[in-house]
This record gives structure tokens, C-alpha cells and sequence, in this order.
């Protein structure tokens, strides 16, 4: 991987966040898979390291979160019991900030009360004001909510009901019918006109428009955890930090006020020489 370009690894990383699987990249690049993986892997290291680094003390007023659904190598249903925890059903717990479409935090792991809490407690360690948070109607979320936060925040969970009956031969691929939506108020006084996990649900869409293994029906998805979690800080540092919004003409992270430019592959790639040198 050390024998790549700078060039070359802009290239491979500018492909990955534009939805082309590893394969892909590789007949386009002629870079053997192994090593961009290794690649995506590296730099995925550096880009969680600078997020961590640079979400906090923020000022957020709202605060939509919700739950992506991807897997590691084997679906949920046909997992053994000699297999690898980390198999199966992969969660990606996403905040969005609707003010300045900032993703503050992302973690990844089962749909579990666990994995809810550690996510919220990292929440809670990088916002500094009182928000107003929007969430799904996940069980655990009203027990962890209260347990991380509360009284200091706004809290409400929107509940959707689905139809139960879907049309034959459509199951596999269109989802159920949403035929009631319930907004239920938790903690605080929200204010109703923004309780809302829209713009969050959206985000989903964007991660599986961005991301080849996260698109469903694929032969393209996560064969280990690492390469998950590798790609998506990947995908989350592009879209903080380098890919402008089209409606704000700037990086989401520039609307935050966490820098003043937006950032390039070269920058992400070359951060720890700088670091050092600085």
C-alpha cells in the first residue's frame, strides 16, 4: 500500500464514497483488492480519529436520530452457533443535526439497549447545549434517554404503524405500508413542528446511494466488522468534512463551525505528517 500514490489513493477513496464496491475499484484502478482494503482500513483509522477529535463542545439545537440495518458477512437468519459475534445484523446508529445537516456521532453493533446507550453517552459527551431530540420508537430508547440525559434535554419519539399485508411477489423488495404516524412526547417540552426523524431517514438513504455494501439485494456487503466500520467513518469524514451540501454551498462541518475550509483526500491522507509537524 506504501508503493501507492498520493494520486492513487485519492482516486481509490473518491471511488469508494461514490458507491463502487471494492471489486469495481480494482478493474478501474488496477489496485489489487487486498490493498485497498488495507487502504480503506488506514484511513478510516485517521478519518474516526479527526471526527473524534472535532465533534465537541457543539452547538446543537435539534437532533434527529435513527438506525441503519446492514450485515457482516452472513445474514442474521442463517448464522450457527460457532460463529463469530460479530456476524449478522450491523446497526448504524446516525445523529443528524437538522440546522446544519452535521452527523455529530455514528456507532455500529447489534440493535440492542447496550449498544443505545453507549451511543447517546457519546452524545452526550459532545454536545454542550440543551437540544431537542427526535428518535424512532426503539424500546430502549426511553429508558436510555432518561438514563444519559435526563431532564436536560427535549425528548419525543415518533411511532409509525405498518399494514401487515403486503401485495405477492413485492416482499422482498418494496417496504411496508405506513398507515398510522404517533407522536409521543417524552421528556421536557418539545416543540411538536420539529419533532420529526425525516431528514435522518433521507441520511439513510444518501449512506446506501454512497456505500455498495450497504445496498440491499448486493453480493457487495461487509465480509469483516473492520471493513464496516472503516467504510462508513470513510463515507461520514467525506460527507462532514469534504462533499459540499447542495443546499448549504458548504460542508456540513463548515456550517458548524468546526473549520473553515473544505478538506481534501490529500488533507485526510497526509494528517498525522502534519500533526507531527505541527
Amino acid at each position: 500500500m506504501n508503493a501507492l500514490s498520493l494520486e492513487k489513493k485519492t482516486l481509490i477513496l473518491s471511488h469508494l464514497v461514490e458507491g463502487l464496491s471494492v471489486r469495481s475499484i480494482e478493474r478501474l484502478t488496477g489496485v489489487h483488492r487486498d490493498t485497498i482494503i488495507r487502504l480503506m482500513i488506514s484511513t478510516g483509522k485517521i478519518a474516526r480519529e479527526i471526527m473524534d477529535s472535532e465533534m465537541n463542545s457543539l452547538d446543537i439545537k435539534r437532533l434527529q436520530v435513527d438506525e441503519i440495518w446492514a450485515y457482516v458477512f452472513k445474514k442474521q437468519r442463517h448464522l450457527k452457533p460457532e460463529d463469530p459475534i460479530e456476524y449478522g445484523d450491523a446497526y448504524t446508529f446516525v445523529a443528524l443535526d437538522p440546522d446544519t445537516k452535521l452527523i455529530p456521532a455514528f456507532r455500529i453493533g447489534k440493535r440492542t439497549r447496550e449498544m443505545a446507550l453507549s451511543f447517546m453517552s457519546e452524545l452526550n459527551s459532545r454536545i454542550r447545549t440543551r437540544f431537542q431530540l427526535s428518535t424512532d420508537s426503539f424500546p430502549a430508547y426511553r429508558d436510555v434517554v432518561d438514563t444519559v440525559f435526563g431532564d436536560d434535554i427535549d425528548y419525543a419519539q415518533i411511532h409509525k404503524s405498518y399494514a401487515q399485508e403486503v401485495s405477492k411477489g413485492e416482499s422482498r423488495y418494496s417496504p411496508a405500508c405506513i398507515v398510522s404516524i404517533d407522536i409521543i412526547p417524552i421528556t421536557g417540552n418539545p416543540d411538536r413542528r420539529h419533532i420529526s426523524t425525516s431528514l435522518v431517514e433521507r441520511q439513510n438513504l444518501t449512506i446506501r446511494m454512497s456505500m455498495r455494501r450497504l445496498t440491499r439485494l448486493t453480493n457487495a456487503f461487509s465480509k469483516t466488522f473492520k471493513s464496516l466500520e472503516s467504510a462508513l467513518s470513510i463515507h461520514f469524514f467525506h460527507y462532514n468534512f469534504i462533499r459540499i451540501h447542495q443546499s448549504l454551498r458548504v460542508t456540513p462541518a463548515m456550517e458548524a463551525k468546526l473549520t473553515h475550509h473544505v478538506w481534501t483526500w490529500e488533507e485526510l491522507l497526509t494528517y498525522k505528517e502534519q500533526s507531527q509537524v505541527a
